[in-house]
């Protein structure tokens, strides 16, 4: 995806934080409320002055007795800015509380942010986005948010930007302390959670009566006949065998506008962190005033909580005969007031068909116990160790023991980095004991190796691919293009169709000469499904085009198709079978495509609904990757039960063929709460469920040699050790167990030896 979030955790000054005193740590930021004027405080790229009041003294410091001002700004980076250098501590989490407002230029509410200029050893720039807050001309409002240093730099700066030119910037403090972390909150406690038991009411509209369900707006409910009698498929995969429906349904009629449906109120049936599977069947039909709607509609189950709105599941839907599935989830982790189910989304005119819906909160834990099962099918394979050299009267008297320990399994599970993670030693140590493949977040993408035209730098790709290869992980190229035009940098964006070509081409003769035999992988083209920049201005045959031309330039690099959303019922721009249109689209052109990626940002996942997805995916028969995985809880017991449910999903599947985390560190992140690693080294609680599951997925098997002089086992695909004690000491043997129907069989002589 889609590092939306350009936070580049970075690099510092001294090393002997543990001398350092709490008044010490404070005097980051000198003159933090103004008191000494303007003293360590200058403007950047425009003026810094002070006031005491401004606008005929309608505004006053809500702290102390004075206010600073960025004035006369001719561009959005100009601000107020103060040199940290040498006051901080490198691998230190900070965190920046400041107060601030806007004023002028007929402005009433624009975006302030925090950012920090760092100028590394090797004059490398970098700027580090802290945080923002959507400031007023009517009221301070408070900016807060953290960052990390990671390596030495040489400067420091931290500056205040964001509004258009014209808009004065105004400060009332500005503090920068050390970020201790919280305690984190508790495993939730569900008491009497009834897994499996739908919270809606009259779900199947027996006895031709609607209530408790009413209308928004005024449309008109009725009950019709002639509804599927079974749960939609990924309702039934998680629930199991289910009594017939009655065949019931609400038939929705007098639509006027697209938000016209029926809705339940369901405030007192949710409980909090507790994951909800939401599931119905949906047809739509031509109404009285939608007689001329011919094209695909999107019907989408909504939550309204608190008034804001929640996606429960999205499915495009065609006029006619035919029930759509429609699924999804959510999830709850603050207290609402009010919470309202409803249907929204055909064209106004549209009749819509809604039949057994349900929501009802999911049992993981009978989930994960079936997928181990199917782990043992697909992950694993039969191991026959035939001994030979035992000396027969040794055996007979002493039993010969083998202890067999894997070391490594062999199925992928990466991570993505940044070049700033990488000068933290702490990080890096993480990192490559815990992983085996890597994705580079920003630095090898088209805007960051070629930012102005023609000027081309891949020193940090370099640098990172030099310490992966350096510890044997291997690497995804991410990306070489990027559909979405607002990711297309403004040189690129302002070609000419010819220019335009030329340059799509010389990109990819850069990339793949210069890396070729490196990655393993190439994101080639990244999210086709949400994006169309090049082949709006290119034409169809593009996006093949790129395929083929970095096909031939590497032939031994897989070329991926990649985009988010496909796993989780959100989006109907990215369902798996417009993911799979995308895919024989491609092929029918003659791509050469090589695996399909799923990028896996997901929140409040439901196994049976990601499964449904990599079932309807692996037909293409393409290896399928989790890309870019990365969930978010603000319980980070709840965290690691989201990301327990998306490796073990993954790994049970036979289509899926590698897990790649978007990134683990906190503050390395673009989402936030989906850290495993706390930004001063900490595993949480998620990092510590990651880890155990990496456990699971290690075999170990101890016993004595049988009377055939075998050793029988189990075991997961990957390499192993093996210990075998005898009379005369103990001997050591490395193996390697590979994927196969059939039982690996290993001869060891003992008397070799």
């Amino acid at each position: 995806m889609e590092e939306k979030n350009t936070k580049m955790n970075h690099a510092s000054g001294d090393d002997d934080d543990k001398h350092h005193t709490n008044t010490e740590e404070e005097r980051i930021i000198l003159n933090p409320n103004f008191e000494d004027g303007l003293n360590n405080w200058s403007g950047r790229g425009c003026k810094a002055v002070l006031h005491e009041s401004m606008d005929k003294g309608r505004i006053v410091p809500l702290s102390g007795k004075v206010f600073a001002a960025a004035t006369e700004r001719k561009a959005t980076w100009n601000g107020i800015q103060q040199e940290i250098s040498g006051r901080f501590q490198r691998k230190r989490v900070y965190e920046v509380t400041a107060l601030v407002r806007i004023f002028g230029n007929n402005v009433t509410s624009e975006t302030i942010q925090a950012t920090l200029w760092v100028l590394n050893a090797n004059q490398r720039e970098q700027y580090i986005n802290i945080a923002n807050v959507q400031a007023t001309d009517k009221n301070w409002v408070e900016l807060k948010g953290k960052f990390v240093i990671h390596g030495s730099p040489s400067r420091v700066i931290i500056f205040l930007e964001g509004p258009p030119p014209g808009a004065d910037i105004l400060v009332n403090t500005f503090s920068v302390k050390h970020a201790r972390r919280n305690r984190p909150l508790p495993p939730p406690i569900y008491e009497n959670p009834r897994f499996g038991v739908n919270i809606i009411e009259n779900s199947e509209v027996k006895d031709g009566a609607t209530q408790p369900w009413f209308t928004l707006g005024n449309c008109k409910l009725s009950v019709g006949q002639g509804a599927p009698r079974t749960l939609p498929p990924m309702a039934r995969d998680t629930l199991g065998p289910h009594k017939p429906l009655g065949g019931n349904y609400i038939l929705v009629t007098n639509r006027t506008q697209t938000w016209m449906g029926p809705a339940q109120m369901i405030t007192d049936k949710i409980k909090l962190f507790l994951t909800y599977q939401v599931s119905a069947w949906v047809k739509i039909g031509v109404g009285v005033s939608g007689s001329g709607v011919t094209s695909p509609q999107n019907v989408n189950i909504a939550l309204s909580v608190d008034n804001q709105w929640v996606n429960g599941g999205q499915v495009e839907v065609t006029v006619g005969d035919t029930w759509y599935e429609i699924g999804g989830s959510f999830r709850l982790e603050k207290q609402p007031q009010k919470i309202m189910v409803y249907f929204q989304g055909p064209a106004p005119g549209i009749d819509l068909m809604i039949a057994a819906l349900q929501i009802f909160p999911v049992d993981r834990r009978e989930r994960l116990r079936c997928l181990k099962k199917q782990v043992d099918q697909v992950r694993k394979r039969d191991v026959v160790l035939k001994f030979s050299g035992l000396n027969d009267d040794d055996f007979d008297l002493f039993p010969y023991i083998v202890k067999v320990k894997q070391t490594h399994n062999s199925f992928p599970v990466g991570t993505c980095i940044n070049r700033t993670d990488i000068d933290n030693e702490d990080f890096v140590d993480f990192f490559t004991k815990n992983f085996n493949w890597a994705v580079f977040g920003n630095e090898l993408k088209w805007y960051s190796t070629e930012a102005e035209r023609g000027k081309l730098n891949y020193q940090d790709a370099d640098d990172m691919l030099d310490l992966c290869i350096g510890n044997n992980i291997n690497v995804r190229g991410h990306c070489i293009f990027w559909e979405v035009e607002s990711t297309v940098q403004p040189w690129v964006r302002q070609l000419s169709k010819t220019d335009l070509m030329n340059a799509v081409q010389k990109r990819l003769m850069d990339v793949l000469t210069r890396y070729k035999g490196k990655f393993k992988h190439y994101d080639v083209d990244n999210e086709m499904l949400h994006g169309s920049f090049y082949q709006d201005r290119l034409g169809k045959g593009v996006r093949a085009l790129m395929f083929n031309i970095a096909h031939k330039i590497d032939p031994s690099a897989l070329l991926f198709v990649n985009d988010y959303h496909v796993e989780d019922g959100d989006d109907t721009r990215s369902s798996p079978e417009k993911y799979m249109k995308l895919v024989l689209d491609l092929e029918a052109q003659g791509a050469a495509i090589g695996g399909i990626g799923i990028q896996g940002h997901i929140d409040s996942p439901v196994g049976s609904i990601v499964c449904s997805a990599l079932d309807k995916l692996s037909v293409l028969g393409h290896p399928i990757w989790f890309t870019e995985l990365d969930v978010s809880s603000s319980n980070e017991y709840v965290r690691g039960e989201d990301l327990e449910v998306m490796l073990w999903e993954a790994f049970a599947h036979p289509a899926v063929e590698g897990i790649m985390l978007w990134g683990f560190w906190e503050l390395s992140m673009s989402r936030e709460n989906a850290n495993l690693v706390e930004g001063e080294g900490e595993v949480n609680e998620a990092g510590k469920r990651f880890l155990e599951v990496k456990q699971e997925w290690l075999t170990h098997a101890y016993g004595i040699i049988n009377d055939e002089s075998e050793f029988i086992f189990r075991g997961h695909h990957g390499t192993y050790a093996v210990e075998i004690c005898t009379p005369d000491g103990i001997v050591l043997k490395t193996f390697v167990v590979e994927k196969g129907e059939s039982p690996l069989v290993l001869s060891i002589d003992l008397s070799s030896l």
